[in-house]
């Protein structure tokens, strides 16, 4: 089901050009389809998972695998797998929209749906063969059985190439034997099937290989690992001792697996972004109820401006999110449609679609887990003491908030790929850097063609948010040339200036393309959260650009050009923003929950 809107950009080009409005695709874009299966899920978390979720708490991973049965019932395990593999046939936004809203009740459920939907089936329905594809996808995705997901070695975490699990082919060729010790794998408890990294011989790069789970085979589970949060998701070491793999079952190309790996994680990226949304929204919704029911000093703690501030800057970082995932998820599938129809298969379609945008993918990953801690750790702070009491969903949001940061690769690592996968696309020429940047030195600022009457500052800003990025990429990149990668502080900075301009333009963009279709009165909350958070982002900006400028810029000429940079984010009317945070909290206060 293609969605709407044609795409007009590729990726990363969002940092070169203007993107408008009606080019992107929103959460209010969803169709009746869409619509109906979010509803169902809803009802499905509130009713089946949403009542249970402190007894998640209690590491009771059979109610976990009970919980993913019914999930799979549901279909929801194969959203976007093709029918003849036992999916439904869907297209990439509604896969988001089902690892949003399953996601939000724990993270318990949460861990064991995305390690199942995708670093479990999306190998094997990506690089599998035919053969492989029919014997284990339909029960992968019925909820049969299920899989886990096996790269992740003592020594190899975030230099996943490095493993030294060892792949071994027999004498007589039928099969590789098996050795090796993998750690932190997600459903190991529970999986039928394991997707397995491993060196044939001294190949360049790891080979992937489906392993069914048979302790007869050399196949070792160490305990559940005892870990911040996450109580009911199965986590265990798993030891390979000369474990034998049919031929058949090697996955993709020999030497390929370094590939399959790489291209789960953007996939698992973008999702893992998903996956946050709907946590936060509860998060938003149960710290808002507990504020309005809290009594102090003789009236709800929600009549206070310093939980008002709170419950703002949750809400506003919440509806940022939700732009900047379903744009992006919407871009990926517009590409998926432009590869099909050009003669590509559907998975290699999908593959080069979601891998046209891996720099989004890390952009959303790195924004929406931190915006989901942050959600979690204020939520505790309106709870006060209870908050703190693991009585309380607040406490067990915040502990299995935390691993988002680290999953499908750290933030930090994240960060640095952003710069480095634009770097990359501009040495092979699929993004032209150097003439805006020339521009921009010459004083040719980005064109800008979209208008709104109560937005335009904004619209100025984050098209000046693009010029900055792009003044300083080009003065680091003059400063260290190909040597711009060890210098990762630098990086670091950059890349928040990448992700406040793609945050800031999608919910920018969502806000403008609602307006148009309804009126300024009718979106008067969102207008007021996009302005929030655009303000916010250009403090941000002002920041890391100033450390940024300080670090790569000769001393005399450092002034000059902080002072050009700060002349780019000027407001015509700075806006008041205790009063946004005010009408945005009084909203959410009167309503009782997140609601936008």
């Amino acid at each position: 089901m293609p969605t709407e809107n044609k795409l007009k950009l590729n990726g990363g080009e969002f940092l070169l050009k203007e993107s408008l409005s009606n080019e992107i695709f929103t959460p209010e874009d969803f169709s009746e389809e869409q619509l109906m299966m979010k509803q169902t899920i809803v009802d499905f978390m509130d009713r089946e998972i949403w009542p249970d979720k402190m007894k998640y708490e209690e590491k009771n991973y059979d109610l976990t695998v009970q919980a993913m049965k019914k999930i799979g019932d549901l279909g929801l395990l194969a959203v976007s797998l093709e029918e003849k593999y036992g999916g439904m046939g869907m297209d990439f936004v509604s896969s988001m929209l089902a690892v949003d809203y399953v996601s939000g009740c724990t993270g318990s459920v949460a861990t064991a749906y995305g390690a199942q939907t995708g670093i479990a089936i999306l190998p094997i329905y990506l690089y599998g063969n035919e053969d492989q594809k029919q014997k284990y996808l339909p029960k992968l995705a019925s909820g049969e059985w299920f899989g886990s997901y096996c790269l992740t070695e003592p020594t190899a975490g975030s230099d996943a190439n490095s493993g030294k699990t060892k792949a071994v082919l027999s004498d007589d060729g039928s099969h590789y034997k098996i050795s090796g010790q993998k750690m932190w794998i997600s459903n190991a408890g529970f999986a039928d099937i394991f997707i397995v990294f491993a060196r044939i011989e001294d190949d360049k790069n790891i080979t992937a290989f489906i392993v069914p789970k048979d302790s007869d085979n050399g196949i070792k589970l160490g305990e559940e690992e005892k870990k911040l949060g996450l109580n009911s998701s199965s986590t265990r070491q798993v030891f390979f001792t000369e474990t034998k793999v049919p031929v058949k079952n090697l996955l993709g190309e020999r030497n390929g697996g370094f590939k399959i790996a790489m291209n789960a994680l953007n996939v698992g990226r973008i999702k893992l972004g998903g996956a946050n949304l709907d946590g936060q929204r509860r998060s938003i919704s149960i710290a808002t109820d507990y504020a309005n029911n809290r009594v102090q000093f003789k009236q709800p703690i929600s009549s206070f401006g310093a939980i008002k501030e709170k419950l703002a800057s949750m809400a506003t970082s919440c509806y940022a999110g939700e732009s900047a995932c379903y744009r992006a998820a919407s871009d990926v599938q517009s590409k998926i449609d432009e590869y099909e129809s050009s003669g590509l298969t559907k998975q290699e379609a999908e593959l080069k679609g979601i891998e046209e945008f891996a720099l989004e993918c890390s952009i959303l990953k790195v924004a929406i887990s931190e915006d989901m801690q942050e959600s979690a750790d204020e939520g505790i702070q309106i709870f006060g003491g209870m908050g703190f009491s693991a009585e309380t969903p607040a406490e067990s949001a915040w502990r299995d908030s935390r691993i988002g940061r680290i999953y499908e690769g750290t933030n930090e690592i994240n960060r640095m790929l952003i710069i480095g996968m634009l770097l990359k696309k501009a040495m092979k020429g699929s993004l032209d850097i150097m003439t805006p940047y020339q521009n921009i030195i010459n004083n040719k600022p980005l064109s800008i063609t979209e208008k709104s009457d109560v937005l335009n500052d904004e619209i100025t800003l984050v098209e000046n948010f693009k010029s900055v990025f792009l003044l300083l990429l080009g003065k680091a990149f003059e400063k260290y040339g190909p040597e711009i990668d060890k210098n990762q502080q630098v990086l670091l900075s950059l890349s928040d200036l990448a992700i406040e301009t793609y945050l800031s333009e999608s919910t920018l963009k969502r806000t403008i393309k609602n307006i148009e279709r309804t009126s300024d009165k009718d979106q008067s909350d969102q207008i007021n959260m996009t302005r929030l958070y655009i303000y916010e982002a250009s403090q941000i900006v002002q920041k890391k650009s100033r450390d940024v400028v300080n670090s790569i810029i000769d001393m005399g000429e450092q002034d000059d050009l902080y002072s050009s940079i700060i002349e780019k984010l000027h407001y015509s009317e700075n806006p008041n923003v205790f009063d946004l945070k005010t009408k945005i909290a009084n909203k959410l206060i009167s309503e009782n929950k997140y609601c936008f």
